[in-house]
């Protein structure tokens, strides 16, 4: 009895700060899009050089992600999760400044940051949860994305009617940190000594070799590249359509909130489901659908209907992306390696969304062609996710190979 009561404690203590550090893994990108107006305004940079706050984190932690592994090998993960919220920290309140070189310093950091502990916890769900990858997954996406929401509607609040100006409206994210730091700790007290991890059994193989890693990849990386420009430019989208920019701010909201509910359910569903390829279709249908209607610009309620179903595709796509690394990992040191890979490469393509999305407005003077763009990016990122949905371990083509060579060799034998 006493020894379940300690497994049911130390499982309690690592699922809350497993769901705090989710909490800030979006925030410090999402409540800047309301906000780039008065940035840009105020600083007078371009377009484009906007498009960098919501840019360069993408590709620092995209740059990261493949040494987190190792990182974590040195330090351990809980260690490496506490060192990621504290840059991340550093990094937002060097962001609020206000001046140029520290603006763009800080949102470096916070790429850093979210990059060591968005790497880390679908390796940790792997191996601390190894038959409830869907579910736990399902559980911090969607605790990701209820601040991911909250985040861009709060922006013009806190910066007008409260009158903390857009410095401190993106600084006040700090309080978050430093609660999932305080529930972060226990973990660094409850870590045992370090153990091997189970190793993957021959064939020794690179997982950038993998055709199924690099289709998880690219679904990974095109779905956040449409995510990632959606959350900087609905405003500024929605504004030259007519709505006031705190409104605007308000509709990222219900963007981000449409797709808590799938943010849950999706994860759950993939891992019970003998392939994934259905749900990436799905997703592909709702997101293709949310940006046609943006771009047609009918009315008020065909726009806001389209805003919810771009939130349930884009909020599908994340919450999928992140369990098939679960999924199409056969152990936690794979799960590991997957997710450094899909979120470097991934995060790389991402980071190009933002600052194309922008540079394609100035050039063209129309929301017209990036929203066409984001609807080819669609396309892709759909067919990339139903070949990411086959019932397939990253390395099992390696290791069947290996198994009818050795099969045949012992025949011939």
């Amino acid at each position: 009895m006493r020894s379940s009561a300690k497994f049911d404690s130390k499982t309690f203590f690592l699922m809350a700060g497993i769901i705090f550090v989710a909490f800030n893994l979006r925030p410090a990108i999402t409540s800047v899009g309301p906000l780039i107006g008065a940035i840009r305004d105020e600083t007078g940079i371009s377009n484009g050089a906007a498009g960098l706050l919501t840019t360069l984190p993408l590709v620092a932690f995209a740059l990261l992600s493949p040494f987190v592994p190792r990182i974590a090998q040195k330090l351990g993960s809980e260690w490496s999760i506490l060192l990621g919220l504290t840059i991340l920290g550093t990094g937002i309140a060097a962001r609020s400044l206000g001046m140029l070189p520290p603006l763009y310093i800080g949102t470096i950091l916070i790429g850093l940051g979210v990059g060591l502990c968005n790497v880390l916890l679908p390796g940790m769900v792997k191996e601390k949860f190894p038959q409830k990858v869907g579910l736990l997954t399902g559980i911090y996406t969607f605790s990701m994305g209820i601040c991911a929401g909250l985040a861009p509607g709060f922006s013009i609040p806190l910066a007008e009617d409260i009158g903390l100006g857009w410095r401190l409206s993106l600084g006040v994210w700090t309080i978050l940190i430093l609660i999932a730091i305080i529930v972060w700790l226990p973990q660094i007290r409850l870590r045992k000594k370090k153990t091997e991890a189970p190793k993957v059994s021959a064939p020794k193989g690179s997982i950038w070799s993998s055709p199924i890693a690099w289709q998880v990849t690219l679904f990974m990386g095109l779905q956040s590249m449409v995510y990632f420009s959606t959350t900087t430019w609905l405003p500024e989208i929605l504004h030259s359509q007519g709505r006031e920019i705190a409104a605007a701010g308000w509709m990222v909201t219900v963007f981000q909130f449409s797709g808590l509910p799938v943010n849950f359910i999706i994860p759950v569903l993939a891992d019970r489901l003998p392939n994934q390829k259905g749900i990436a279709l799905g997703i592909g249908i709702f997101t293709f659908a949310g940006i046609t209607g943006l771009l047609m610009n009918v009315n008020a309620i065909i726009s806001n209907t389209s805003i919810v179903l771009l939130g349930i595709g884009l909020g599908a796509a994340i919450s999928h992306s992140l369990t098939l690394i679960g999924l199409r990992a056969e152990n936690a040191t794979q799960a590991a390696s997957l997710s450094g890979m899909a979120q470097s490469v991934g995060y790389l393509l991402a980071a190009a969304g933002p600052i194309l999305i922008g540079s394609l407005y100035d050039l063209f003077h129309s929301w017209s062609v990036p929203l066409i763009f984001l609807m080819v990016i669609t396309a892709i990122f759909t067919i990339s996710g139903i070949g990411a949905g086959r019932a397939q371990f990253v390395l099992q083509d390696k290791q069947d190979k290996h198994q009818k060579q050795k099969k045949t060799a012992s025949t011939i034998a």
